[in-house]
C-alpha cells in the first residue's frame, strides 16, 4: 500500500531533496575545477581538494596516495618526546649513581657525574638561543635531577660520616642557591626558579632537627623560612615564583602558629606562655604585613594574623586566671580587637581582623553549647520516673566529673557575647561593621537582634545550674524566660521581619524544656502547662501573619493535649476508661474553629487535635466497648465540624469512617462473628448516598454512585461463603447477587450487573464444585483432554464470530452507566 503524505509534509520532502541536490551538484562542480586545474598544469594549482560545504553530502573519496588524517599535532608529538626522553635519563642518572657507582674510581665518578651535571646545566643556553625552548626546558629539568644526585653521592663519598639531617639542610640550601643563579641567568626557564624555593623550605627546619650547636627551634626556623616566603612572594619577577612562594609562606607559618598555640594552650603559667606568645606574635605581625602589601590574601591573611594576636595575648590571660576562665580571657581579647579594627585600615585587612574576632567569638559561644544543652534537657535525665519527685538541685542534671570552676565562667562569656551582639544592633557604628544602608543594614541589625536574644536566654539558662538552685526556683526561672520570650514573640513589628519568627522558636523551645522539667511532680506539671498553654494561645490569637499564628496555635493545642493527658493520668482510672478524657481536646478544638471560622488559626488549631485522638483511640484499644464510645465521641466531633461548609468535604467522610468504625467495635464486644452484620449497614448507607448522588447527578457512573457499596458486602461474603459448609450464607449471597444483577440489566447499570453477575456466577461455582469434582473423578482420563481439544477448534472455527459477540458485550457495557 503507497502512503501518501500531506501536501504540506510532501512539500517540506520535496524543499529537502532540493537542498541536498543543490549541494551534491556545488561539491561535484568544485571537484570538477580542480580536477581540470591538475590535469592543464596552467595557474595556481589548488593545494588540495576543495572542503565540503557545511550540510553536504559526504566528500568523495581521497585520491591514491593520499596519507591518513594526523592524529596529533607537532606541538603535541615534540612535547611527549622531551618528556619521555628527559624522564629515560633521570633513570639511567639514577641507576647509574645507585648502581653502577662502586664499578669505578673516586677520580671517575667524579669526573663522569661533574662532567654530564655541567654539560647539563649549560645545554639550556645554546638550546634558547637557538628557539629550542622545549628541548631546553627537558635538559633543565635533568640537570636539577643531576644536582641532586650529585648531593647524595658526595655524601656517600666525602661526608660518609656526617649527620644525615644536617647534611640534607645544607645540600637544600646550596641547591636552593644553585638552582636560583641556574634560574636568574637563564630567565627563560620556568622549572628552576619554583624548584628553588621548593627545596629551600627544608633547609631551616631540618637544621633545626638535626640539634646541632646553635640550631633553632623547629617553630621559629618555620616562622623563619615563612618569612622568606613572604618576601619572595611581595618580590619575586615571575608570577609562578611568587604563587610557589606565597603556597609555601602559608604551609610553613600555618605549622609555626599551630605550634606556638599549641604550646601556648599548654602553658601552665603566664611565665610558661611568653615564648609561644612572642613566636604568636611575631607569626601575626608577619601576616599583617603581608596582608597590608599583597590585596590579594589581605582578608585570609589578615585573618590569621587576627587569630594569632589573639590566641597570644589570651594564652597569657589563660594562664593568669583561675582554672574554667580561660575562655573569657581569648573572648575579651577578641572583642578588644573589634574596637582595634576601627582604626583606619586598608579595607581587606579590616575584614579579615574583622573576621577573627568573630572567629574568637564563634569559638567561646561553641564552649558554652554542652552545658546550655544539658541544662535544657539534663533535668529530665535524671527523673527515675514522671511525677518521682523533684531533683536535689538544678546542678544535680549535670555529670558528676562537670568541671565546677567552668560554670561560673560560661553565664559571662554568653552575657559577654551577647552584648556585643546587642551593641552591632542598636549602636552599628561602635563596631567594624560593612557599611551598608538600607535594607541590608536592616537585615544586619535585625539578624544581630536575633542573635543577641538567644544568647541572653541561653545566660539566663544556665543560672540556676551555676547558682544550684532548688527545683522550685529553677522552675520558676525558666518559665519566667520562656514567658518572656512568648511576649515579644506575640509583638507586632511595624514593618515585615523574621525577627519575631526566631523569638517564637525560642520560646516554643524554652516552653518544651520548662514543661519536660515540670515532669518531676505533679502540681509543677499542671501548673506549667496550664500556664503555657494560655501563653501559646493568646500568642496565636495576637500574633500577625500567617506563620506565627498557626505555630503558636499548634503548640497551643500540642500542650492542652498535655495537659489532658496528665489529666487522665492523675485520674486514677483504667486507661480504657481515661481514654474518655481525651477527646476533651478536639471537642474544644472544634469549638475552637467554629468561633474562629475562617480565621487561619482555625485550621492548624483543629488539626492539632488529631494526636489526642489517637492517644485516646490507643488507649481504649484494649477493650472494645470503650473503644466503641471513643470512636463514637470522635465521630461526633467530626460531624460537628462538617456542619461548617470549609470543613463539610475531609469531615464529613471522617465522620462516616469513625462511626462505622464505632459500630464494628460494638459489634466485636458483642461476639459477633458474622461480616454481614458490619458491611450490611455501610453498604445500606452507601447506596443511599449513590442513589441521592444519582437523583442529583444522572451522569455519574454507577461505580462511583453504587460499586463500593456494593463491594463492601459482596466481597466479604462471598469470602466468607467459599470457605462455609452450610447451604444458608451461599443461597442468601446468590439470591442477593440474582437480585442485584436484574436490577443492574433493568436499570442499564453497568456496576450492579457486573459484580452482581461475578459474584452469582461464584457462588454456583462453589455449590457445583463438589458434583464437578465427583464427575470428573469419574471419567476417564483420556476425557478431559479431548473436551479441551474440541472446544479449541470449535471456537477457532467461530474466531470471527465469538469477536464480534466479545464487542457487542463490551459495547453493551460501555454503555451503561
Amino acid at each position: 500500500m503507497t502512503f501518501v503524505p500531506p501536501p504540506a509534509e510532501e512539500l517540506a520532502i520535496l524543499d529537502r531533496e532540493l537542498r541536498r541536490l543543490d549541494a551534491r551538484r556545488a561539491q561535484l562542480l568544485a571537484r570538477r575545477s580542480w580536477l581540470l586545474a591538475v590535469l592543464n598544469g596552467a595557474g595556481a594549482v589548488p593545494a588540495g581538494p576543495p572542503r565540503l560545504p557545511a550540510g553536504a553530502w559526504p566528500a568523495a573519496p581521497k585520491p591514491a596516495g593520499a596519507g591518513p588524517a594526523a592524529e596529533a599535532s607537532p606541538p603535541g608529538v615534540q612535547n611527549l618526546l622531551l618528556v619521555l626522553g628527559g624522564l629515560l635519563l633521570a633513570v639511567a642518572a639514577v641507576a647509574f649513581t645507585l648502581v653502577s657507582w662502586g664499578h669505578m674510581g673516586i677520580g671517575g665518578r667524579s669526573a663522569v657525574l661533574g662532567a654530564v651535571t655541567v654539560a647539563a646545566l649549560a645545554a639550556p643556553a645554546p638550546l634558547l638561543r637557538r628557539g629550542l625552548r622545549s628541548t631546553a626546558e627537558s635538559v633543565g629539568v635533568l640537570a636539577l635531577v643531576l644536582t641532586v644526585l650529585d648531593a647524595y653521592a658526595l655524601h656517600r663519598v666525602a661526608f660518609p660520616g656526617t649527620d644525615g639531617v644536617l647534611y640534607t639542610a645544607v645540600a637544600a640550601t646550596l641547591l636552593a642557591a644553585l638552582w636560583s643563579a641556574h634560574g636568574l641567568l637563564l630567565p627563560r626557564l620556568s622549572t628552576p626558579l619554583p624548584a628553588a624555593v621548593l627545596v629551600a623550605q627544608a633547609a631551616l627546619p631540618l637544621w633545626a632537627l638535626s640539634g646541632a650547636a646553635g640550631a633553632p627551634d623547629v617553630a621559629w626556623a618555620l616562622l623563619v623560612t615563612a618569612a622568606l616566603d613572604v618576601a619572595a612572594a611581595l618580590r619575586a619577577r615571575p608570577a609562578v615564583v611568587r604563587g610557589f612562594a606565597g603556597a609555601a609562606a602559608a604551609a610553613t607559618g600555618g605549622g609555626a602558629l599551630l605550634t606556638g598555640l599549641q604550646r601556648s594552650a599548654a602553658a601552665a603559667t603566664p611565665a610558661e606562655a611568653v615564648l609561644p606568645g612572642a613566636l604568636l606574635l611575631a607569626g601575626a605581625a608577619l601576616a599583617l604585613y603581608w596582608a597590608w602589601r599583597a590585596p590579594a590574601v589581605a582578608v585570609a591573611a589578615s585573618l590569621v594574623a587576627g587569630v594569632s594576636g589573639v590566641a597570644a595575648v589570651g594564652g597569657a590571660a589563660r594562664a593568669a586566671l583561675p582554672h574554667g576562665w580561660g575562655v573569657l580571657g581569648y573572648l575579651l581579647c577578641g572583642t578588644a580587637l573589634l574596637v582595634l579594627v576601627r582604626a583606619a585600615l586598608p579595607t581587606g585587612v579590616r575584614r579579615g581582623l574583622a573576621a577573627a574576632a568573630g572567629t574568637v567569638q564563634a569559638a567561646a559561644a561553641l564552649s558554652a553549647v554542652p552545658l546550655v544543652l544539658l541544662c535544657l534537657a539534663g533535668p529530665v535525665t535524671r527523673l527515675t520516673g514522671v511525677w518521682a519527685g523533684a531533683p536535689s538541685g538544678a546542678r544535680g542534671a549535670l555529670p558528676p566529673q562537670w568541671p565546677l570552676s567552668s560554670l561560673w565562667s560560661t553565664p559571662v562569656v554568653l552575657a559577654v557575647l551577647a552584648a556585643t551582639a546587642a551593641v552591632a544592633a542598636f549602636r552599628p557604628r561602635a563596631l567594624p561593621l560593612p557599611a551598608a544602608g538600607g535594607e541590608a543594614a536592616d537585615r544586619l541589625r535585625r539578624a544581630a537582634v536575633c542573635v543577641a536574644a538567644g544568647l541572653a536566654w541561653a545566660a539566663l539558662l544556665v543560672v540556676p545550674a551555676v547558682v544550684d538552685a532548688p527545683f522550685a526556683v529553677t522552675l520558676a526561672w525558666q518559665l519566667a524566660v520562656a514567658l518572656g520570650l512568648l511576649a515579644w514573640a506575640a509583638h507586632r513589628p511595624a514593618t515585615a521581619s523574621a525577627v519575631p519568627v526566631v523569638a517564637l522558636v525560642y520560646g516554643l523551645t524554652a516552653s518544651a524544656s520548662v514543661a519536660l522539667l515540670s515532669l518531676a511532680t505533679r502540681p509543677a506539671t499542671f501548673t506549667v502547662l496550664g500556664v503555657v498553654t494560655a501563653a501559646l494561645a493568646a500568642v496565636a490569637l495576637r500574633a500577625t501573619g500567617t506563620v506565627r499564628p498557626a505555630v503558636a496555635a499548634c503548640a497551643a493545642t500540642l500542650a492542652a493535649t498535655g495537659l489532658a493527658g496528665a489529666a487522665a493520668a492523675a485520674s486514677g482510672l483504667p486507661e480504657h476508661r481515661a481514654a474518655l478524657i481525651l477527646p476533651a481536646v478536639p471537642a474544644a478544638a472544634a469549638a475552637v474553629g467554629a468561633r474562629l471560622g475562617r480565621h487561619p488559626v482555625a485550621l492548624p488549631v483543629e488539626a492539632a487535635s488529631v494526636p489526642a485522638a489517637l492517644l485516646a483511640v490507643v488507649l481504649a484499644a484494649g477493650r472494645p466497648a470503650p473503644l466503641s464510645l471513643v470512636l463514637g465521641l470522635l465521630g461526633v466531633i467530626a460531624a460537628a465540624l462538617a456542619l461548617r461548609a470549609e470543613r463539610r468535604p475531609a469531615a464529613g467522610h471522617l465522620a462516616a469512617a469513625l462511626f462505622v468504625l464505632a459500630a464494628w467495635a460494638r459489634l466485636l464486644a458483642w461476639d459477633v462473628t458474622s461480616p454481614e452484620a458490619y458491611t450490611l449497614p455501610v453498604t445500606a448507607a452507601a447506596l443511599a448516598v449513590g442513589a441521592l448522588r444519582r437523583r442529583r447527578d444522572p451522569g455519574a457512573s454507577s461505580w462511583t454512585a453504587y460499586g463500593p457499596g456494593l463491594a463492601v458486602t459482596f466481597v466479604p461474603s462471598l469470602l466468607w461463603a467459599w470457605g462455609d459448609t452450610h447451604w444458608l450464607r451461599p443461597l442468601l449471597l446468590g439470591t442477593a447477587a440474582l437480585a442485584v444483577t436484574l436490577a443492574g440489566a433493568r436499570g442499564r447499570l453497568q456496576a450492579p450487573l457486573v459484580l452482581g453477575g461475578a459474584v452469582l456466577a461464584l457462588v454456583a461455582l462453589h455449590e457445583l464444585a463438589p458434583y464437578v469434582a465427583q464427575v470428573v473423578g469419574a471419567l476417564p482420563r483420556w476425557l478431559p483432554p479431548a473436551v479441551a481439544g474440541v472446544l479449541l477448534l470449535a471456537t477457532g472455527a467461530t474466531y470471527e464470530q465469538r469477536l464480534r459477540d466479545a464487542r457487542r458485550l463490551r459495547d453493551g457495557l460501555g454503555r451503561m452507566r
